[in-house]
């Protein structure tokens, strides 16, 4: 049986960890690679750096950022915001990422999931989906920092990217995220059945619980922040109280 992976999330804005609600009202939360060596000494399988003013400010990812996160941290790090074509992807990789993330990128031109599978392998292609509910019933796909919706379902894109040859999906609930209400479960359930490739849980995480929940909907892993950021709890503590409910992790 595979291992569920718990995996902290650095939202960076100039340099420092941020955190908000629904994307807005962001606040400083800390360095991120004292937050990323921090999470490594607790556990964490995995980290993701998303770098959340990239696509709204129209620039590339910071990799002065990337490079200082690497440098304190040996598990596999995922970083996303501003990617839209191969190479920036490639100049992530080199500044030490293990994986990419795309999001709105990709929405507009599905092909660049294709190239990066085909270029890096699949293995280093994960596809970014925000997705809020739909007034009668579904979930559309949200872009740019959830600014907009291009009218995409957001169940069918997990399908497609996943034919596509992504590896992983992060899937968050843009309507949860920051919200501390608990991951959008029926969603998870929905886009896990739908995409036969890992699904990470993402937006709304208060408690050990919740990830329990999720794990219990169909998510390979769950990332969460705040819980961490603010000290609420700790990755061995989350570890240790999955194991007890019956999840494997790696411990």
């Amino acid at each position: 049986m595979l291992t569920s992976r718990i995996i902290p999330c650095l939202d960076v804005r100039g340099g420092r960890v941020v955190k908000g609600v629904k994307f807005q009202g962001l606040v400083d939360a800390g360095s991120p690679a004292e937050l990323a060596a921090a999470y490594e000494a607790q556990g964490a399988d995995e980290l993701v750096m998303l770098d959340v003013s990239a696509t709204p400010d129209e620039r590339r990812t910071a990799f002065d950022t990337v490079r200082a996160i690497r440098e304190r941290l040996g598990i596999p790090l995922t970083v996303g915001g501003g990617v839209r074509r191969v190479a920036d992807a490639e100049d992530l990789l080199s500044a030490g990422a293990d994986k990419v993330s795309v999001n709105t990128a990709a929405v507009a031109d599905p092909s660049l999931v294709d190239e990066l599978a085909r270029r890096f392998g699949s293995q280093c292609a994960v596809v970014a989906i925000d997705a809020a509910r739909r007034a009668g019933g579904g979930f559309d796909v949200v872009v740019r920092s959830g600014t907009e919706r291009p009218g995409v379902d957001a169940v069918a894109w997990a399908r497609e990217v996943a034919q596509r040859g992504a590896g992983e999906i992060l899937l968050t609930s843009w309507d949860r995220d920051g919200t501390r209400e608990g991951y959008d479960c029926e969603m998870l359930t929905a886009v896990s059945d739908a995409a036969p490739i890992p699904v990470i849980a993402s937006g709304g995480a208060n408690s050990a619980a919740h990830l329990l929940e999720a794990f219990r909907a169909g998510a390979s892993a769950a990332l969460a922040a705040s819980i961490f950021h603010y000290g609420d709890t700790t990755v061995a503590a989350v570890k240790e109280y999955l194991a007890e409910h019956g999840i494997e992790v790696r411990r």
